[in-house]
């Protein structure tokens, strides 16, 4: 198995083009298969999960093309409303076929998605949505089974923001019969962009990007040609990049918009930050503040983005706290920065981090897809090489990270 390997303390510089958001990309493939038709989606991440994607959708049936970032599907052959559980248990996002299937062909059979290192993120509120739409649900030898004649449209209110739950509901809702109203909505950009592809394909979508979505549902949708937003997680990463190797990075083809939160807490931290709508430029300070640090759903500080600040606050002269109030489990990263010499403490959802003058490199495994983002941002700035094995998480979220550090100056390979 390959492992990542990066000699450290190198300042990074250049200039760096984002990739499209794999929490877009995912949804919107889903989306194709509401109708018949060929449909165009351009500015694809190149990522394992997307592959895994394309497996699911070639399994029921439908053409699945890819050419670079571009991917073509026909899904007028969809003929198995069906996702199984040797697909659906190496990616929670494929239960975002579930509502487009039973909107389509009135029925859906999807495996309950497997366990996530990071915490329970239980799939409820999708079915009681979906039921509330007039579907009969049923678990049966751990499978989702469930069918409708006919969806129709109704107020539905959710217990917690759920991101996954609101695109499942958003998509079946385009199908419905009347209008829906999803209350307690997520509002991530990923949900805003997922309902541009789905007006773009004759859905009447209003409020996406607020907490109340209404969708008066239409009979029948028509492909689509769709761009893909870039990804605000990567673009993100590439911000604390420069910021904890004291380097100077122009961030290209990005919406600093989606990133109020990071930015203002990198800032907070004493790097120099520019941004205008799609360009990013961090300078670096040799000294890091310390800054404290709570996730919250969007528009607050991103869950994704903990593990990376974190090793940002590793360096930190000062001490800092992050509360993490998303996920229970998500600070599995803790253990394999205090290898690299990290003075952090735990307490239930807490850390407590007491920056170092520096870190130094060691063998570390990343346990998930951001906890190994972070171990090589640690390793970027550490002192000596660093060997980050189990990468194949990284490969599920970051596309040709390696490539793109190595054009900034970074010493880092493969083998």
């Amino acid at each position: 198995m390959k492992s990542i390997y990066i000699n450290g303390g190198k300042k990074l510089s250049g200039e760096v083009s984002i990739s499209g958001a794999k929490n877009a990309a995912l949804p919107i493939l889903a989306a194709g298969l509401l109708c018949g038709g060929k449909h165009r989606i351009t500015n694809v991440p190149q990522l394992a999960d997307v592959t895994t994607f394309g497996r699911i959708l070639q399994n029921m049936g439908i053409a699945f093309e890819r050419q670079g970032h571009e991917i073509t599907i026909d899904s007028t052959g969809l003929t198995n409303p069906e996702a199984p559980y040797d697909l659906v248990r190496t990616m929670r996002a494929s239960v975002l076929v579930l509502g487009p299937l039973v909107a389509r062909m009135g029925k859906a059979r999807v495996s309950l998605p497997g366990g996530c290192a990071i915490g329970a993120r239980p799939i409820n509120l999708h079915l009681m949505g979906l039921e509330k739409l007039g579907a009969t649900v049923e678990i049966e030898h751990g499978y989702v089974v469930a069918s409708a004649k006919k969806l129709r449209g109704a107020h539905i209110c959710f217990d917690t923001v759920t991101v996954t739950g609101t695109e499942n509901l958003m998509m079946a809702a385009a199908l419905a019969e009347g209008e829906t109203t999803l209350e307690n909505a997520a509002r991530e950009p990923e949900i805003v962009d997922l309902a541009h592809a789905l007006i773009q394909m004759g859905a009447k979508i209003e409020g996406a990007g607020t907490d109340v979505i209404r969708i008066q549902g239409v009979e029948n949708l028509r492909p689509m040609d769709y761009t893909v937003m870039p990804d605000r997680i990567e673009t993100g990463t590439f911000v604390i990049a420069a910021a904890i190797t004291n380097g100077d990075i122009l961030i290209k083809n990005c919406f600093a918009g989606h990133l109020d939160a990071v930015i203002s807490k990198v800032t907070e931290a004493g790097a120099i930050v520019t941004a205008t709508d799609h360009t990013i430029h961090v300078q670096g300070q040799r000294v890091i503040r310390p800054v404290n640090v709570k996730t919250l759903e969007y528009p607050g500080f991103p869950t994704d983005m903990q593990a990376q600040i974190m090793s940002l606050m590793a360096l930190a002269d000062g001490a800092s706290m992050i509360n993490e109030t998303i996920f229970e489990n998500r600070f599995t990263h803790v253990a394999e920065l205090r290898r690299m010499g990290a003075d952090i403490q735990t307490d239930g959802r807490t850390a407590i981090i007491k920056g170092v003058p520096k870190l130094s490199a060691a063998p570390v495994m990343a346990t998930d897809l951001r906890a190994s983002a972070s171990l090589i941002l640690a390793g970027l700035a550490a002192e000596g090489q660093t060997v980050i094995s189990r990468i194949y998480h990284l490969d599920r979220g970051y596309d040709n990270i390696e490539q793109k550090l190595s054009a900034l100056g970074a010493d880092i390979r493969r083998a």
